[in-house]
């Protein structure tokens, strides 16, 4: 499975667009290689270059969207500006929808990760990082991830 975005690459610069600096709008995304066999998508966008005097785990999480619906084909996508189909996790921040790189000492790295599972998750919305990972246990098929990088100027 591979995950990409028109706005940037993979280990690249996240343009100011898609931050807190900027208009604070998800990127496009779009994912291919998807398992056939796959029931649904959880993507989950993870920061884990947080001081530790401000998060104990160093990292931050600034959205979790889970239960996407795949459909038949191996291919799947956000537009820009656009928050998919599917439940919304609790962010670090208590968001449900995106909330953009933030960083607030120096480059952080993003990651984008994308989850291929072979079940629906039993889980509520404003379920935690915690929770979905826990929960995602032993149905994981595929997972890829997309990363950029962001610094405030």
């Amino acid at each position: 499975m591979r995950l990409t975005s028109k706005a940037f690459k993979h280990e690249g610069r996240i343009p100011v667009r898609y931050t807190c600096d900027g208009d604070n709008v998800n990127p496009p995304l779009e994912a291919s290689e998807i398992p056939k066999e796959a029931v649904s998508l959880v993507l989950i966008l993870e920061d884990p270059d947080v001081p530790r005097n401000i998060r104990k785990d160093g990292k931050w999480h600034h959205w979790i969207i889970f239960n996407m619906p795949k459909s038949s084909l191996t291919t799947w996508g956000i537009e820009e500006r656009k928050e998919p189909e599917g439940v919304k996790g609790l962010g670090t921040g208590g968001n449900l929808n995106y909330y953009g790189p933030c960083p607030p000492d120096r480059e952080h790295r993003y990651y984008f990760r994308l989850f291929a599972l072979d079940a629906l998750l039993d889980l509520p919305e404003k379920a935690t990082f915690q929770q979905v990972m826990k929960a995602m246990e032993g149905h994981i098929l595929a997972e890829t991830e997309l990363m950029g990088r962001y610094e405030r100027h």
